[in-house]
């Protein structure tokens, strides 16, 4: 499979199978694309037979000259021979691999506190009660959810965890004695711990900062962007607005971390669909690390994105990735975590199949002890997999999830992303089709378009391989 595109004067030619990136010339692109089209074998012997030959010529006596043509021929024939171009799918013959290993949990969401201080107006945790009550984790049922943790890892050595919430640092005593319980088990147990932890804010402090530059791998820091644009979405009860608590303290834990290992993340909806001026305002407040994602809601949302937003969310990808190609040149460029891609390297093959490992890899845990798939099942009974007393009571669950991949959903297995995405967000499928085995279609449509902005930057930005006459 060939994905062609054009973006910021850029001739794009992604070979969806291989994963090669090929800037090309016009004369290449268009070869290339007629080839795609009118040779659906697209095997080293179909390409260069004598009928391949007239039909392109044919297609082409009137735009380019003949030698022209049959250099690129030649070019794309020699790229197909490496497995470069028009490269067979080899993921599939793995599929059934992947859905009948035995995995491990490797990462634990620990919902520390399932209670807020803001009223964030699109917060799919209900204000931190997640379809149920207030509650603040023990330090007695997190240090079981870590024994689960190790008892359930294997022989893996690194483990994640993060401190989610509502907002982790309401039970910031029981997340200092967790670390402590976890560093203590390291020793006993040869494993390692990261440690992340995702806030709003308001109760950053100094004790906190330090704390947590020793002992977090990463920080998550909720932020919007825009002073109105935040404080319109991430108020507090009162309805007062939160970005000139908050952004301070970011500002100083962002330095103190050296602008690493940390986000600042922010979500847009259809009230801020610039949101380009939200990043570029991140970075004008000197952080380097950058995340906005989109808003996930129902059409009744007010906020919510809408189909009909999508093109105004392309274009402002495209400003976007102009701003991160102009800054780059000039050597003040920055991370937008959507726009982060390995053209060398990549996934391991059960990544780019499955994901995120939800269900099976990636647990997450509530203030009680209950074991979900991830922080967005958190609530649903449904599914709802066992406890950290008992262990994994429904393996059903985590069964479900594991065959869950590119290849057993349809509008996957023609998309050109779906090894970047490895199947999008399996909550937001069953949010709006109750199966994981479906796609969110406005998601999938900004995925594939911040892949295409991702791979042009890389463009600008690097040396990427050319075929044909290209650059």
């Amino acid at each position: 499979m060939i994905h062609l595109y054009q973006n910021n004067g850029y001739n794009i030619v992604l070979d969806v199978n291989s994963g090669a990136v090929h800037v090309v010339d016009e004369i290449a692109y268009d070869v290339i694309g007629f080839l795609e089209r009118e040779n659906p074998l697209h095997t080293v012997e179909s390409l260069g037979t004598e009928e391949t030959k007239a039909r392109l010529w044919e297609a082409f006596a009137d735009k380019f000259a003949r030698e022209d043509v049959f250099d690129v021929l030649e070019a794309v024939i020699g790229l197909a021979g490496e497995g470069r171009l028009f490269a067979r799918d080899v993921y599939e013959d793995f599929i059934d691999v992947v859905k009948q290993r035995k995995t491990v949990v490797k990462a634990l969401c620990l919902h520390i506190a399932h209670d807020c201080n803001l009223a964030c107006k699109y917060c799919f945790a209900e204000e931190g009660e997640y379809h149920g009550r207030r509650a603040l984790m023990t330090f007695e049922v997190g240090r079981k959810a870590l024994d689960f943790l190790i008892a359930n890892s294997g022989s893996r050595r690194n483990l994640e965890v993060d401190f989610f919430g509502g907002e982790p640092l309401m039970n910031w005593q029981v997340v200092k004695d967790l670390v402590a319980y976890g560093r203590e088990q390291e020793k006993l147990h040869d494993k390692h711990f990261r440690f992340t932890l995702t806030t709003n804010g308001v109760l950053l402090n100094e004790e906190v900062q330090a704390f947590v530059n020793k002992e977090m791998d990463n920080v998550v820091l909720s932020l919007d962007g825009r002073k109105a644009v935040n404080d319109r979405m991430r108020p507090f009860r009162n309805g007062k607005g939160s970005y000139d608590l908050i952004v301070p303290k970011f500002r100083r834990l962002a330095e103190s971390r050296n602008q690493q290992k940390y986000y600042i993340r922010g979500t847009f909806t259809r009230q801020n669909l610039d949101f380009s001026k939200d990043v570029m305002h991140f970075v004008d407040l000197g952080f380097e690390q950058i995340s906005i994602e989109p808003v996930v809601g129902e059409d009744s949302d007010p906020y919510a994105i809408r189909e009909r937003d999508l093109p105004d969310i392309f274009r402002e990808y495209d400003i976007l990735a102009k701003m991160m190609v102009e800054r780059g040149r000039a050597g003040k460029g920055f991370t937008f975590f959507h726009f982060m891609i390995d053209l060398e390297g990549g996934p391991c093959v059960s990544k780019r199949l499955s994901g995120c490992g939800s269900g099976t890899e990636y647990l997450a845990v509530t203030p009680w002890g209950d074991l979900y798939p991830c922080h967005q099942f958190v609530g649903q009974e449904e599914f709802l997999m066992g406890n950290v007393d008992e262990g994994i009571a429904r393996p059903e669950i985590a069964d479900e999830f594991r065959s869950c991949s590119v290849y057993s959903k349809e509008k996957c297995k023609g998309c050109f992303a779906r090894f970047y995405c490895s199947g999008g967000c399996m909550a937001n499928s069953y949010k709006f089709h109750q199966t994981i085995h479906d796609t969110y279609d406005v998601s999938c449509e900004m995925e594939r378009k911040r892949v295409e902005c991702a791979i042009m930057i890389k463009a600008a930005l690097a040396d990427v391989e050319c075929a044909g006459a290209g650059r």
